[in-house]
């Protein structure tokens, strides 16, 4: 190891700095000459010492300025990630149409996409119990924002005009797409791909659509952790051991394509595997930044991220 010692800056809100700086990462980060260091926000990132790399997560319009001066100054310290690549992802629809755009050949077997959406505006419309356009029942809404905020996370299972009536615009209504309860996690580092499984909603039947009424409210059942998993049940019997992973070189190309078309390092994505077609496979969400501690062996992989970034000294964004 070096004798240089490098400063990594770091700039989150309270609960996603209590959940990522972790002891464990400090340590194995200040093992490999590392020393991950709190920014203050509020004042000037060329006032708070050398910094050999600055990782973020807020979105106040002074820290963007703030980002901006530093970059203008420093343009070789690499900002990981730019603040208007992040803000793409803070709409679900600019979300999505990062897949939609992906133009890139992958094998004959393996298929991507993304579940069919409309987008209503119109409080009027959801009143009405309309808005589906070309969608039917069963829908999942989702808020427009995706700010990481409980509000963002308040989801429905929607499965007739009745249980539209009472959502609030703006709404993304998507399909609900049957995927045999579980939801595969991909969490990208920069070059680093690492996929986990979770429990999702079950399938829904035929006749439990000719049966079901109104909405069901729901969080995001994904994000319980393995320990977590083994206490709760969801779903019928389902064993997620018995449950095949997507391809890793099919998530490792699809990661490396959103990597490059969105210019972001830290991110994850869900993925479904569409029940009427074991080879196609829908993402349903993409998150800037996400909670990496649940992620296995964490601290070593963000580590080896922070080594290439300050070693490499460009700017990747």
């Amino acid at each position: 190891m070096s004798d240089s010692r490098y400063r990594v800056g770091y700039a989150l809100a309270a609960k996603k700095q209590q959940s990522f700086i972790q002891p464990s990462l400090l340590e194995h980060s200040s093992q490999r000459g590392i020393d991950l260091i709190k920014l203050d926000p509020t004042k000037p990132l060329l006032e708070q010492g050398k910094l050999d790399c600055v990782i973020h997560k807020l979105y106040d319009l002074n820290w963007k300025q703030n980002i901006q001066t530093f970059r203008e100054k420093l343009p070789n310290v690499p900002v990981i990630d730019s603040p208007d690549a992040i803000e793409r992802l803070r709409n679900r629809v600019s979300m999505l149409e990062v897949i939609t755009q992906l133009n890139f050949p992958f094998s004959e077997s393996e298929r991507f996409g993304v579940p069919k959406q409309v987008v209503v505006m119109d409080q009027t419309v959801l009143s009405g119990g309309e808005g589906l356009g070309e969608l039917e029942f069963p829908v999942i809404a989702k808020p427009l924002e995706a700010d990481g905020s409980a509000k963002s996370h308040k989801m429905f299972l929607i499965y007739d005009q009745e249980g539209v009536k009472i959502l609030k615009a703006p709404i993304v209504l998507q399909e609900f797409v049957n995927h045999g309860g579980v939801i595969f996690k991909v969490y990208v580092v920069g070059d680093f791909v690492k996929c986990v499984k979770r429990r999702s909603l079950p399938d829904i039947s035929e006749e439990k659509i000719g049966m079901s009424r109104g909405s069901l409210p729901f969080s995001q059942i994904s994000n319980l952790t393995g320990e977590e998993e083994k206490k709760r049940e969801y779903g019928e019997d389902l064993s997620l051991e018995k449950v095949e992973m997507p391809p890793t070189s099919f998530l490792e190309e699809l990661a490396k394509a959103m990597r490059e078309s969105m210019g972001l390092n830290l991110f994850n994505f869900d993925v479904i595997r569409d029940a009427r077609d074991g080879d196609r496979y829908l993402v349903i969400d993409i998150n800037y930044f996400p909670g990496y501690a649940k992620m296995p062996c964490y601290e070593p992989v963000l580590t080896d991220f922070f080594w290439d970034m300050v070693t490499k000294k460009k700017s990747h964004v």
